[in-house]
């Protein structure tokens, strides 16, 4: 199951359009047998949450929240995770990248998809980043 959630009052977001997008994605990316939540929010609550769980100053564009359940919590309904995405900062991001808002937020939920099974790409010499790159194709985000 896919919930998309807009909790940030700057601009309208089509939640069944991600909706159907997330449900794309995860039909590509590994271990993606759970639940995922996206969130859309503002630069204030992404540079609170940022601050709380990574201890770093500023806004960012998306954060992953895995669930990290136990064997014993998994189920049929298991628990993949949450992801939350600045929808200012992807349209920040969008402007500086010659892209579309659009196209932004995919390469952000697809980041976050990827997070949330597991890839790490500060620590993983690159195998995040090539993945990401070769779903982007395959889910026809440019950028």
């Amino acid at each position: 199951m896919v919930e998309v959630i807009n909790r940030q009052r700057r601009m309208s977001l089509d939640c069944d359009l991600w909706t159907v997008f997330t449900k794309k994605a995860l039909t590509l990316v590994p271990a993606a047998d759970g639940n995922v939540t996206v969130v859309f929010v503002s630069d204030r609550t992404m540079r609170e949450w940022n601050r709380n769980w990574r201890g770093k100053r500023g806004t960012t564009d998306v954060l992953s929240f895995p669930a990290d359940q136990q064997e014993f919590e998994k189920s049929a309904d298991s628990i993949l995770g949450d992801i939350a995405i600045s929808v200012e900062q992807a349209e920040r991001q969008a402007r500086e990248n010659g892209l579309k808002l659009e196209q932004e937020i995919s390469q952000l939920i697809l980041h976050g998809l990827l997070h949330l099974c597991g890839f790490d790409h500060e620590t993983d010499k690159g195998e995040m980043n090539r993945l990401e790159l070769k779903l982007r194709r395959k889910l026809k985000i440019s950028g």
